[in-house]
């Protein structure tokens, strides 16, 4: 986004051309950002206190793939910059900034880019962070949306995946299942009732990154990433980074009453809140005997978190065992999802 003062006039009942939009809708969510020099040059500036480290994240957003034709414009915006924030809350990062670059189809008119630009500015405060900078092009669909967030950590603090040790706990934030869920509710797929239907369908469209415990994170935790694709997918990729492998109780992943309500109606969806996408919950590996001080600290911050099994040396099983209440597997539909699979 670097625009002259104006790309010249335009015909009445026309669009807004690109530095129109840019100084529209895209200038106002880079006020207060030195960094972001305006938007007036071809990149941003940014500067980093001698003893932090810079974290950089990127997440694409396709219409029909990550959100559903025809959501609400400000959703998809919480959306786009709620993903990428929930990577920095994994690495125990403080969100800097982000740049933003849409490829956009003709449909994508000036009301739907004011409304997009408003829930971005509402994510932006929920978050703590502004637009740096970005790029926008035309295209014949479908709308893709890229953003990349920074944010900065001490020296040698970020959280990482390989790190987790045989005998740490497994910790989880927040509650699973709601996101997938709410996408069946939105695709006319399941019926939980009204109130229930509304806050899953909330869950899926806007996601909650948990920055709130990054100092937790920073204090107790011995690897973690973001559940993105599916806990039990996710937690695999913890075990395959860490060398180890994971065995988590079914009955302890929490679930919300929405959820509880849902599965309740659908026993066939019993096992979704440990393969659907969409949570952004953290999942993080810590020292067993800490669990008390970390009950603490997740009080402290108002983050729940919730203990769901452990980490155990790998042996000819790796990756991640469910276990129902007799210690029995709990056979999975699916292990979560992958992009690029066949079929």
């Amino acid at each position: 986004m670097t625009p002259p003062a104006s790309d010249g006039p335009r015909p009445a009942g026309d669009r807004l051309g690109e530095f129109d939009r840019i100084d529209r809708f895209f200038r106002p969510l880079a006020a207060g950002n030195p960094a972001s020099l305006g938007l007036t040059d071809d990149a941003a500036l940014l500067a980093l206190a001698p003893d932090r480290e810079l974290v950089v994240t990127t997440d694409a957003l396709v219409e029909g793939v990550h959100f559903l034709p025809g959501d609400p414009p400000a959703d998809v915006a919480v959306k786009a910059l709620g993903v990428n924030v929930s990577d920095l809350a994994a690495m125990a990062a403080d969100p800097l900034g982000y740049t933003l670059a849409l490829a956009m189809p003709r449909g994508c008119d000036d009301a739907w880019l004011e409304a997009f630009a408003g829930g971005l500015a509402e994510a932006q405060r929920l978050f703590a962070i502004a637009l740096l900078g970005g790029d926008s092009v035309a295209t014949p669909g479908p709308l893709v949306i890229s953003v990349t967030a920074m944010g900065t950590v001490p020296k040698g603090r970020a959280l990482r995946r390989g790190t987790a040790r045989a005998g740490d706990a497994v910790f989880v934030t927040g509650t699973f299942g709601d996101a997938a869920l709410g996408l069946l509710v939105l695709q006319g797929r399941l019926d939980p009732g009204p109130a229930a239907a509304a806050e899953l369908a909330d869950r899926y469209r806007r996601p909650r990154p948990r920055l709130a415990a990054v100092p937790l994170l920073r204090a107790v935790a011995s690897a973690g990433l973001d559940v993105s694709d599916g806990l039990v997918a996710d937690l695999g990729h913890l075990c395959a980074a860490s060398g180890l492998a994971a065995e988590i109780a079914m009955e302890r992943v929490p679930l919300s009453a929405a959820a509880r309500a849902a599965v309740g109606l659908r026993p066939d969806l019993r096992t979704l809140p440990l393969v659907g996408g969409d949570d952004y919950e953290i999942v993080f590996t810590a020292d067993a005997a800490r669990e008390g001080e970390i009950a603490a600290l997740a009080r402290d911050a108002g983050v729940d978190v919730t203990r769901i099994g452990g980490m155990v040396e790998a042996g000819s099983a790796a990756g991640v065992r469910v276990l129902d209440p007799s210690g029995a597997p709990v056979p999975l539909a699916g292990r979560g999802w992958v992009h690029f699979q066949d079929g």
